[in-house]
């Protein structure tokens, strides 16, 4: 095989490879995009930066010293058209906005497909390895460190029989939730309805406060919605 041939191969096998490696963690975890999506991603990538990187090899007549085409440019585009796809796997539910870290895997995925691409191939597979660091090691690090979960909170009752905000403030506080602000909403059906962002340190409590208010009396309503990816 003609040595350009060879390397044109092991460019697409490479991008190939690292593709489908961080498309199986996403895969594993059940995102949207994954095994398929990454691999595809990261190929076509590399397909299009190959294009410029040996744009002598399908433009013969021309010579080589003549050819100016910018690289970078197609980097451009492909970064461009990936900004598309990454929209698509953003979704929202409810109040919380999900797939941010599914997107930005599809970003560095198509960024390693131009290195490969281009030939730098150690900035690609250190890249390739970060990535699948970030996305699986990481997850656990995350899950260990303290932090605070956000809610955001809807809980309604009969116009008669209203929690006064400050009763519902310590009943929030006793289920372990500190109310960082508050809105108010009269409905059609005549129920009174508090919306607020509630936050906590344990996101177990997320499920007590929703077999609290299951079975509290006075609710007739509630919506409880956890931020995150």
């Amino acid at each position: 095989m003609h040595t350009d041939q060879f390397q044109i191969v092991i460019h697409l096998l490479a991008a190939l490879v690292a593709g489908g490696v961080i498309g199986l963690e996403r895969s594993y975890h059940g995102r949207p995009a994954g095994f398929r999506t990454h691999a595809l991603v990261c190929l076509a990538s590399c397909l299009l930066m190959m294009g410029t990187y040996y744009q002598w090899k399908w433009l013969p007549d021309v010579p080589v010293k003549t050819i100016r085409a910018d690289p970078t440019r197609m980097a451009q585009g492909i970064m461009t058209g990936i900004g598309f796809l990454g929209a698509g796997v953003i979704f929202k539910e409810g109040l919380s906005v999900r797939g941010l870290t599914t997107a930005a895997s599809i970003w560095i995925t198509a960024v390693i497909g131009i290195l490969i691409g281009i030939e730098f191939y150690l900035p690609a597979i250190i890249a390739t390895v970060f990535t699948i660091g970030v996305l699986s090691i990481f997850r656990s690090i995350e899950a260990v460190l303290p932090s605070q979960s956000y809610i955001h909170h809807q809980i309604s009752f009969d116009r008669q029989q209203v929690i006064p905000e400050d009763e519902l403030n310590k009943l929030l506080h006793q289920q372990g939730f500190r109310v960082l602000n508050i809105s108010y909403r009269v409905r059609e059906n005549n129920y009174f309805e508090y919306r607020m962002i509630i936050k906590t340190a344990n996101a177990k409590n997320v499920s007590r406060l929703a077999e609290f208010w299951r079975t509290h009396e006075c609710v007739r309503e509630f919506r409880i919605s956890p931020t995150g990816d």
